[in-house]
This record gives C-alpha cells, sequence and structure tokens, in this order.
C-alpha cells in the first residue's frame, strides 16, 4: 500500500486509465485487510461470559425460591389429630395386602377411642381427663410383667420428655422406659419380670419386641396412648414416619385392635 502511494505523483497527467487503475487497486487492498484477531476475539469472549453468568444467576435464584416441605409446615397451622386420622391411615395402609373382609375385621371400633387432644392440654392434664381413676387402677394393679397405660411415641428422647412432664398425673407409680438407645432389651425383661410396672413410655419396636418375647403382657392394659401431634425437627409427627408408621401398625395388628373390639383397651390420641 505505501509503494502505491510513493509512485503516484510519477504518472502522467493524461494517464487517466492508469489512475483509474491506481485507485481501484489501493480500494481493493484496503477491503481486504483483516481485522485485528483480538478486536475479533474480544466481543465473542465478553458475550459468553455474560451468557454463562446469567444462567448461572438465573439457576441460584431458582434455587431460592424453591421452598422446603418443612417451610410449608411450618407456616401452616397445626391440626389436632383426631380417631378419624387412625382409622384411615389403618385402610390405607393395610389395604395393599388385605381383602375387604380383612379390612372390616381390623377396624376400630368408635367406641374404643377416648377424647382426642384438642392442643390445649398437656400431657399429665390429658391423662387426667381421659382416665380419672388413675388413683384407684394404680393400687389395685398387682400383676407383673403387664401395664395398665402405654405411651406409644417416636423416640427415645421424646419419650423421657414425656415421662418428666407427666410427674403431676403418675403419682408415685412405677413407670418403665420403653425404648432401645442406651437400654439393653435384658433390662427391660428384668424389670418387667421383678417387679409390678404400672405405666411404660416407649416406641414401638422395642413395645413390640418385648410383647413377642412373651415378656409383656397385655392382659392387664387399660389404656394406649398416642404421642400423636407432637413434631420433630424436621416437622413429623408419629405416624409421618415412614418406620414409626410400620411399627405401629404391626403392634396394632399384634393384639391391640382385638382388645379394643372386646372394649377392654380404650384409645387417646395426645
Amino acid at each position: 500500500m505505501c509503494l502505491v502511494l510513493l509512485f503516484l505523483p510519477f504518472l502522467a497527467p493524461s494517464d487517466d486509465e492508469e489512475k483509474g487503475k491506481a485507485r481501484n487497486t489501493l480500494e481493493m487492498m484496503q477491503q481486504d485487510v483483516p481485522a485485528s484477531p483480538k478486536k475479533d476475539m474480544q466481543p465473542k469472549e465478553c458475550f459468553l461470559m455474560k451468557t454463562k453468568e446469567k444462567k448461572e444467576e438465573a439457576t441460584k435464584a431458582k434455587r431460592r425460591r424453591k421452598k422446603k416441605i418443612t417451610d410449608i409446615l411450618a407456616k401452616s397451622e397445626p391440626k389436632p389429630g383426631v380417631p378419624e386420622d387412625l382409622q384411615k391411615l389403618i385402610a390405607e395402609q393395610l389395604s395393599i395386602k388385605r381383602s375387604v373382609i380383612e379390612l372390616e375385621e381390623l377396624k376400630l371400633p368408635d367406641s374404643c377411642f377416648l377424647p382426642a387432644n384438642d392442643l390445649s392440654h398437656s400431657l399429665s392434664s390429658y391423662l387426667k381427663q381421659i382416665c380419672p381413676k388413675w388413683s384407684k387402677l394404680r393400687k389395685n394393679h398387682k400383676e407383673k410383667k403387664s401395664l395398665v397405660m402405654l405411651i406409644i411415641c417416636s423416640s427415645a428422647l421424646r419419650a423421657l420428655e414425656l415421662i418428666r412432664s407427666m410427674t403431676a398425673f403418675k403419682g408415685d407409680c412405677k413407670v418403665l422406659k420403653l425404648f432401645a438407645k442406651h437400654i439393653k432389651i435384658q433390662e427391660q425383661v428384668k424389670l418387667l419380670e421383678k417387679s409390678v410396672v404400672h405405666l411404660g413410655v416407649g416406641t414401638p419396636g422395642r413395645i413390640k419386641a418385648l410383647i413377642q418375647q412373651d415378656v409383656l403382657n397385655l392382659n392387664s392394659l387399660k389404656y394406649l396412648v398416642f404421642d400423636w401431634n407432637w413434631r420433630d425437627q424436621k416437622l413429623r409427627r408419629l405416624m409421618d414416619i415412614p418406620e414409626i408408621r410400620k411399627e405401629v401398625l404391626e403392634l396394632l395388628e399384634m393384639r391391640l385392635i382385638s382388645l379394643c373390639k372386646a372394649d377392654s383397651l380404650k384409645l387417646g390420641i395426645f
């Protein structure tokens, strides 16, 4: 391009064709000059980086907006459990492997249910309401390897909390911890065999194991209370935990439903 510019002054003024060719050559050379690769690449790189950043920001925003089940339950008003909830649960869970006739036999009679807790009671006040003659029942109970009242909860920690909260109700009766954490089943067997126990609080798995070993007799059992409405850290109730729900249903099938139908056992939903 520089050479063309240097030789232009030496062209003859009358030679118009040569001047035109020189100008055309100069224009073509200017058009064919390639753009700087750095200038071409920079906008493309910036565009791709901005697009990627926008996508990442959109993904993070979606993750932030996603609500968890615990968040929904935390904002919803708690509804107290009622006998219909237990009846519905039994029908739904057992209908998979049971015929219509078998399901009818497993249905609990309405007469076996005691008034449910409306969330206004402490455990002691609720137990006093459903069992006003506790003092008399406690004094008359003399049979070993049996209980008068059984409270089913979801964990060992919850069982200890319930035992501490029923001081006003239990009086001087003997209370047995019926859970697996830090307590061997042999220890519970010895306590049931050697002493008279009035009230038991524990998890359905350990209670079921003691019944299966013929260590815990249900003949004297008058009251069965479910710790239904309490929620754990994940806001799950007793029957919301799959493994606990399964064990409760198996426990009911073992003999408790037949005791309810015989009108010798009453159910409470706390």
